[in-house]
Protein backbone atom coordinates (compact mmCIF):
# COMPACT_ATOMS: atom_id res chain seq x y z
CA UNK A 1 0.00 0.00 0.00
CA UNK A 2 1.50 3.37 -1.01
CA UNK A 3 2.06 5.92 1.70
CA UNK A 4 -0.61 8.64 1.83
CA UNK A 5 0.59 12.12 0.89
CA UNK A 6 0.66 14.65 3.75
CA UNK A 7 1.52 18.34 3.52
CA UNK A 8 2.42 19.62 6.98
CA UNK A 9 0.13 17.05 8.58
CA UNK A 10 -2.84 17.56 6.23
CA UNK A 11 -4.10 15.08 3.63
CA UNK A 12 -4.81 16.07 0.04
CA UNK A 13 -8.58 15.98 0.66
CA UNK A 14 -8.23 18.27 3.69
CA UNK A 15 -6.09 20.70 1.65
CA UNK A 16 -8.68 20.73 -1.13
CA UNK A 17 -11.53 21.53 1.25
CA UNK A 18 -9.62 24.32 3.07
CA UNK A 19 -10.34 27.97 2.39
CA UNK A 20 -7.50 30.02 0.95
CA UNK A 21 -6.90 31.72 4.32
CA UNK A 22 -6.60 28.38 6.14
CA UNK A 23 -4.19 27.08 3.50
CA UNK A 24 -2.06 30.24 3.66
CA UNK A 25 -1.63 29.73 7.43
CA UNK A 26 0.18 26.40 6.92
CA UNK A 27 2.57 27.62 4.19
CA UNK A 28 6.21 28.59 4.84
CA UNK A 29 6.78 32.26 5.65
CA UNK A 30 7.96 33.45 2.19
CA UNK A 31 4.95 31.93 0.43
CA UNK A 32 2.61 33.10 3.22
CA UNK A 33 3.87 36.68 2.87
CA UNK A 34 3.58 36.55 -0.92
CA UNK A 35 -0.05 35.37 -0.81
CA UNK A 36 -1.02 37.80 1.99
CA UNK A 37 0.04 40.64 -0.30
CA UNK A 38 -2.44 39.37 -2.88
CA UNK A 39 -2.20 37.88 -6.33
CA UNK A 40 -0.96 39.97 -9.25
CA UNK A 41 -3.36 40.48 -12.18
CA UNK A 42 -1.28 38.00 -14.20
CA UNK A 43 -1.63 35.39 -11.42
CA UNK A 44 -5.41 35.97 -11.24
CA UNK A 45 -5.70 35.27 -14.98
CA UNK A 46 -3.58 32.13 -14.51
CA UNK A 47 -5.85 30.94 -11.67
CA UNK A 48 -8.88 31.41 -13.94
CA UNK A 49 -7.15 29.39 -16.67
CA UNK A 50 -6.33 26.65 -14.14
CA UNK A 51 -9.99 26.39 -13.13
CA UNK A 52 -11.02 26.11 -16.80
CA UNK A 53 -8.37 23.42 -17.32
CA UNK A 54 -9.65 21.45 -14.29
CA UNK A 55 -13.16 21.53 -15.77
CA UNK A 56 -11.80 20.25 -19.09
CA UNK A 57 -9.91 17.48 -17.24
CA UNK A 58 -13.15 16.35 -15.60
CA UNK A 59 -14.71 16.12 -19.08
CA UNK A 60 -11.80 13.96 -20.26
CA UNK A 61 -9.91 16.52 -22.35
CA UNK A 62 -6.14 16.99 -21.99
CA UNK A 63 -5.42 20.69 -21.47
CA UNK A 64 -2.06 22.44 -21.10
CA UNK A 65 -1.85 25.89 -19.46
CA UNK A 66 0.84 28.17 -20.88
CA UNK A 67 2.28 30.85 -18.57
CA UNK A 68 5.10 33.31 -17.95
CA UNK A 69 4.11 33.59 -14.27
CA UNK A 70 7.05 31.80 -12.63
CA UNK A 71 6.30 33.42 -9.25
CA UNK A 72 2.94 31.64 -8.84
CA UNK A 73 2.82 29.45 -5.75
CA UNK A 74 1.55 25.93 -6.42
CA UNK A 75 -1.84 25.51 -4.72
CA UNK A 76 -3.74 22.25 -4.06
CA UNK A 77 -6.25 23.02 -6.83
CA UNK A 78 -3.42 22.91 -9.42
CA UNK A 79 -2.68 19.21 -8.91
CA UNK A 80 -3.00 17.20 -12.10
CA UNK A 81 -2.72 20.19 -14.44
CA UNK A 82 0.15 20.39 -16.95
CA UNK A 83 1.83 23.77 -17.35
CA UNK A 84 4.14 25.17 -19.98
CA UNK A 85 6.32 27.52 -17.91
CA UNK A 86 8.51 30.05 -19.72
CA UNK A 87 12.20 29.81 -18.80
CA UNK A 88 13.38 32.91 -20.67
CA UNK A 89 13.88 31.19 -24.01
CA UNK A 90 11.16 28.59 -24.47
CA UNK A 91 8.44 26.81 -22.53
CA UNK A 92 9.18 23.86 -20.23
CA UNK A 93 6.47 21.28 -19.54
CA UNK A 94 5.68 20.84 -15.83
CA UNK A 95 3.16 18.25 -14.56
CA UNK A 96 1.94 19.26 -11.09
CA UNK A 97 2.07 16.51 -8.44
CA UNK A 98 1.14 16.77 -4.72
CA UNK A 99 4.79 17.01 -3.58
CA UNK A 100 5.09 20.37 -5.40
CA UNK A 101 2.53 22.16 -3.18
CA UNK A 102 3.95 25.33 -1.64
CA UNK A 103 6.78 25.69 -4.19
CA UNK A 104 6.96 28.26 -6.97
CA UNK A 105 6.24 27.27 -10.59
CA UNK A 106 9.59 28.71 -11.66
CA UNK A 107 11.49 26.21 -9.52
CA UNK A 108 10.56 23.45 -11.97
CA UNK A 109 11.57 25.26 -15.18
CA UNK A 110 15.33 25.82 -14.94
CA UNK A 111 16.52 29.04 -16.60
CA UNK A 112 20.14 28.14 -17.33
CA UNK A 113 21.59 25.23 -19.25
CA UNK A 114 24.12 23.15 -17.29
CA UNK A 115 27.68 23.56 -18.61
CA UNK A 116 28.96 20.51 -20.46
CA UNK A 117 32.71 20.82 -20.98
CA UNK A 118 34.08 19.15 -24.08
CA UNK A 119 37.54 18.93 -25.59
CA UNK A 120 39.36 22.24 -26.02
CA UNK A 121 39.19 23.83 -29.45
CA UNK A 122 42.06 25.16 -31.49
CA UNK A 123 43.41 28.31 -29.84
CA UNK A 124 41.45 27.76 -26.63
CA UNK A 125 44.64 27.76 -24.57
CA UNK A 126 48.41 27.47 -24.95
CA UNK A 127 48.23 23.74 -24.26
CA UNK A 128 45.78 23.18 -27.11
CA UNK A 129 48.57 23.62 -29.66
CA UNK A 130 49.73 20.13 -28.70
CA UNK A 131 46.29 18.57 -29.30
CA UNK A 132 46.57 16.61 -32.56
CA UNK A 133 44.47 17.95 -35.44
CA UNK A 134 41.70 15.75 -36.87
Amino acid sequence: MPKEFLYRGHTLNELGSMSMDEFIRILPSRQRRSLHRGLTPEQRVLLGNIRKAKEALREGQKVVVKTHSRDMIILPEMIGVTFLVHNGKDFTSVEIIPEMIGHYLGEFAITNKPVKHGAPGIGASRSSMYVPLK
